[in-house]
This record gives structure tokens, sequence and C-alpha cells, in this order.
């Protein structure tokens, strides 16, 4: 994932090449970078996108860089349909 904090809006913005090549999935947050207050705020974001309780969603790694990995906790076959249909509109 990549997170930009102090957005007007929570929102999920579909896919971004980075510099690198690789692919992330954009967020942004309203949320400020202090105190783990816009790692918290993604997680609320996906929890609400997938459909799946907050406690099931968890920054894994980059909590304090823009560009974060996620473990989300589910049905893997209905979270992937889920991001799907997310990537799609």
């Amino acid at each position: 994932m990549r997170l930009t904090p102090k957005s007007a809006s929570d929102s999920i913005e579909g896919l971004a090449e980075g510099l690198d090549g690789k692919v992330y999935l954009k967020a942004r947050v309203r949320a400020v970078p202090e105190g783990g207050k816009a790692n918290a705020a993604l997680e609320k974001l996906l929890a609400k996108a997938f459909g799946v309780p907050r406690r099931d969603v968890a920054v894994v790694s980059g909590t304090t860089s823009r560009l974060k990995t996620v473990a989300i906790a589910g049905n893997a076959s209905s979270l992937i349909a889920t991001l799907t249909v997310m990537l799609e509109a």
C-alpha cells in the first residue's frame, strides 16, 4: 500500500506504479501521521472496504513509511473478489 495522510477524505484510489516499477494500492486518509493515527485510519478504511472486522486488518511493516504491507484476515476468495471489484471501479 502507498498511504497519503492528511488528505481531504478517506479513500482507496486504485493502483499506482512506483519509481522502482512495483505496483501499489493507493489510499488516502484524513488522519495525521503522528502516533500511529494514519495507520489506524488505514486499517479502519480497509476493514470497511473489505467487509471484515477492524481487528482483522493490520499494518505489518512500514509503520513510519508511506509504503506499507498490510495483512487482512478472512476468506481469501472473498477478499480477492472484493479487491478485484475495487480495482475495476
